[in-house]
Formats: structure tokens, C-alpha cells, sequence
């Protein structure tokens, strides 16, 4: 490790914790990166793995050397409170938190199990508040809106996959509802900006794409980068809902629902103007490489 202090990770090995990784080390700062298996991933200079429970994911009480003031989590907002302890323990004063406009994009969606997110994600983003106010830690929770990179999202690569082996896409309606997605490696830009932004401290923001553009066209997108004719198929919501039950049975397709089909109809629109004011977020427009699409 070198002279300036190191930044704890959590969700480390997640695609966005990759790509903050990539970033701090590219800047030269460390990094202490925690991981249920850090055997199985490579090791970068300046970044140290610790080990969390390999199936619990809990912390294992390893012994505390030295502290660690500037605290990243990207893995799923609802895991932060079990490692408030652990935090603490490392003397903890300033965390970045990722939760998701999910929150409330799917309160009302016709899903349950789309509701419970929705309301596990509003219930933890609380939790982090309270939490960091008993303690004197700032906190700062980014909300972005449909990751995609790399290849290893569960959006634009999951479409992309499914484009690959039937050729086509089924939409329901016009599917004209608005959508702005956002590359990993700018939500990983916020999180850091943010991180070091004085004026972030103990505020929640929306993170969305440069470039908003319908559900249609953003699917048609996916299918020019793919190299790949362009073939969305409309189908009834009944038709959706038969086959998104004969999908799931697939462990790949077991998260998609038919609220996904009702979902394509309406716009999930976000402003960033806060980021952008606060901590320069400038994310970039909608454009696929190769490699987005290459799961």
C-alpha cells in the first residue's frame, strides 16, 4: 500500500466494483476490496482482498490494521447493514452507497416480487441514513438508472444473448417508453467523484444515461451492434405472460416477469442535474462496443 490512504470496496468482484477498481488503481490510490472468494480473482498491485464469508457473505471479524476512512459499497444496497459493525471497526467516516431508481420505477409494478425490491431498497437506503447519522459518517446514495457493460449486465446483455440465439425480440405494444441506460464505468466514476465531493455529503442522487431514447430503439440498438438484421417481434401481454413462464423455467430467464413487457410502455426518465452540479457527473451517450455485447 502507498502513502495516501486506501478506500474500502465492497462488491468488489461485481461489474461495476471491477471497473471502480480499475479506476483507482488507474489514479494511482488503493484499494482494500472485499470478496466472498478473492482466491479465484487475480491480484493488481495496490489492491489487497479480504475474505467475507463464502456463503453468508458476512464479515469474519479479521483483525483491523490500520483504518480506513472512505467506504465504497456497489454491491446490493441491502447488504450495507450487516457490515455496519465492521465499518465501525474501521473507523469509517465517509460511505457511498448504490441503490437503484428501481425504488420507484417498481413500487407499483404488478410483480410482487418486483414490489419487494422496490421496497427493500427505500427500506435500506433508511437503514444507511439512520445508521450513518447515530455514528457521524457521511453518507451518499447514488440511484442509477439500466446498467449495461462489458457484457456481464442483466439488461442490455441479456437482450443482447437472447438476440444471438432466436433472432429476434418480442415487445409488447409500441414499446416506446423512454429509457436512459448507463455504462458501468460511469456509475463507477460517480461513486468515486462523489466520494471525494464535499458537497455530496449526506444527499441521495438519480444517475441517468446521456441520451434517452425509447425501449424500441434502445432493443434495435442492441441488434445494429450485434451486427445482427433488426427484428422485434410485437406480441399480446397475454403471449408475453405464456412465455416468460415457459422462460423462467430456464435459470438465465428466472428474474424476467411480465411487469418487464408493461414496464416497455412507459417512460423511466431520471435527471442527474444534482450529479452533475455536485460532483460533475457526465455520463456518456448510448453507445454499444463490442464487448457490451459479447456474453
Amino acid at each position: 500500500m502507498g502513502d495516501r490512504a486506501a478506500t474500502g470496496l465492497l462488491g468488489a468482484r461485481s461489474l461495476v466494483g471491477e471497473c471502480v477498481i480499475s479506476l483507482l488503481v488507474h489514479e494511482g490510490r488503493d484499494v482494500i476490496a472485499f470478496s466472498r472468494s478473492p482466491a479465484q480473482r487475480k491480484t493488481e498491485a495496490r489492491v489487497s482482498w479480504l475474505q467475507l464469508d463464502e456463503h453468508s457473505g458476512a464479515w469474519q471479524g479479521h483483525a483491523v490494521t490500520s483504518k480506513v476512512s472512505d467506504w465504497l459499497c456497489v454491491a446490493p444496497i441491502w447488504v450495507l447493514p450487516q457490515y455496519f459493525s465492521m465499518l465501525e471497526a474501521y473507523g469509517a467516516r465517509r460511505v457511498v452507497a448504490l441503490s437503484s431508481t428501481s425504488r420507484f420505477t417498481k413500487d407499483d409494478s404488478s410483480d410482487p416480487e418486483e414490489q419487494a425490491i422496490a421496497l427493500r431498497l427505500a427500506d435500506a437506503e433508511a437503514r444507511v441514513q439512520a445508521w450513518a447519522a447515530s455514528h457521524g459518517v457521511e453518507w451518499i446514495i447514488l440511484r442509477p438508472t439500466l446498467i449495461y457493460g462489458l457484457g456481464r449486465d442483466k439488461n442490455i446483455a441479456e437482450i443482447a444473448r437472447f438476440g444471438r440465439r432466436f433472432g429476434f425480440f418480442p415487445l409488447f405494444g409500441k414499446a416506446k417508453g423512454l429509457r436512459q441506460p448507463l455504462h458501468a464505468q460511469d456509475v463507477a466514476g460517480a461513486c468515486i467523484a462523489a466520494l471525494g465531493s464535499p458537497a455530496a455529503a449526506n444527499r441521495a442522487y438519480n444517475l441517468s444515461g446521456a441520451e434517452t431514447l425509447a425501449y424500441r430503439d434502445m432493443v434495435a440498438r442492441i441488434f445494429s451492434a450485434l451486427g445482427r438484421p433488426v427484428r422485434l417481434l410485437p406480441v399480446p401481454l397475454f403471449a408475453f405472460r405464456f412465455a416468460v413462464a415457459i422462460l423462467r423455467l430456464v435459470p438465465r430467464y428466472r428474474n424476467w416477469s411480465s411487469a418487464m413487457a408493461e414496464r416497455m410502455n412507459r417512460d423511466l426518465v431520471f435527471d442527474h442535474g444534482e450529479a452533475t452540479r455536485d460532483f460533475g457527473f457526465e455520463p456518456r451517450p448510448f453507445f454499444l462496443s463490442a464487448e457490451d455485447v459479447s456474453a
